[in-house]
């Protein structure tokens, strides 16, 4: 059901842990290091942006597990020590959620909430396309034996089915396209709080203004806060959000147009501004 301007904050503050150790390169903390962060305030969209490195996946990840979200992703339990120090940081962390519409405490966060990371969306990618893929390539091979409407009579049946199966993945290299708008559209349900990690990736950029424009109606209409890294300037500019910049060491709240990676696109377009510019006719021509 579409709502009117429905704006409610399931997870309203998030703070991260005070807890010391004396060897801060260990994971996570070995990407927080030297950060002097405040308590994170969400509003019903909020970016955590940064350039590769800055630590937003971790971030994401940390929050997935303090509220135990489907799509939470575990750290690697082969790198020695890793998985308990990351699961101790993440549960010494603190937060707060928000109010429902009648201004009462909301006790937990909505069931339907998770955490959506960028590999998971390129896998759902891969699998589409390769089943699409190898059920037109049996689809050919079978209408040369049984013709086209047998054929696909035949990949309706439980045996046609099996074919596919085996096949599925066993080609590696797709192309990956605009599949990720609707995989997201399909997962994200009202009235549910989601941590996206780069959900760009994969897009074009008429394709990252579309993304980001669908996310600003869900947030609007269907009461869906979201929690959202990237550095795309398109997104940073389209989406309707608080954007904390995780590049600084406070994680200093900023505007879109004065982040580095923003400003180095302007830049790098301005200094070829007079490329795009059309040049008026200077051709003469000489009358016989």
């Amino acid at each position: 059901m579409i709502k009117e301007e429905s704006v409610i904050i399931y997870l309203k503050t998030f703070k991260l842990s005070d807890k010391k150790i004396s060897n801060k390169n260990i994971y996570p903390y070995n990407v927080l290091k030297n950060k002097e962060p405040d308590v994170f305030i969400f509003d019903n969209i909020t970016i955590l942006y940064g350039n590769n490195g800055s630590g937003k996946s971790t971030l994401l990840n940390i929050m997935a597990h303090k509220l135990n979200l489907k799509g939470k992703e575990r750290s690697n339990p082969e790198v020695l020590g890793t998985l308990p120090y990351f699961e101790e940081y993440a549960q010494s962390c603190e937060y707060e959620l928000g109010e429902n519409e009648n201004g009462r405490k909301i006790s937990r966060v909505p069931p339907n909430s998770r955490y959506i990371k960028s590999e998971e969306i390129l896998y759902e990618i891969r699998k589409i396309q390769q089943r699409a893929v190898l059920q037109e390539s049996i689809e050919s091979n079978l209408s040369r034996e049984r013709g086209l409407k047998n054929a696909r009579d035949f990949l309706e049946t439980k045996e046609g089915g099996k074919q596919l199966d085996r096949f599925e993945f066993s080609q590696d290299k797709y192309s990956n396209g605009e599949t990720t708008l609707q995989i997201l559209e399909d997962n994200i349900e009202a009235d549910s709080l989601y941590l996206l990690d780069e959900p760009e990736v994969s897009l074009s950029p008429q394709n990252q203004v579309k993304l980001a424009e669908e996310i600003n109606k869900m947030s609007r209409l269907l009461g869906v806060q979201f929690i959202i890294a990237t550095h795309s300037p398109f997104m940073l500019g389209i989406l309707n959000a608080k954007i904390y910049n995780l590049d600084t060491k406070d994680y200093k709240i900023q505007k879109w147009s004065e982040l580095e990676n923003v400003r180095f696109f302007y830049e790098f377009f301005k200094d070829k501004e007079k490329e795009f510019r059309k040049e008026k006719c200077t051709c003469t021509f000489e009358v016989n």
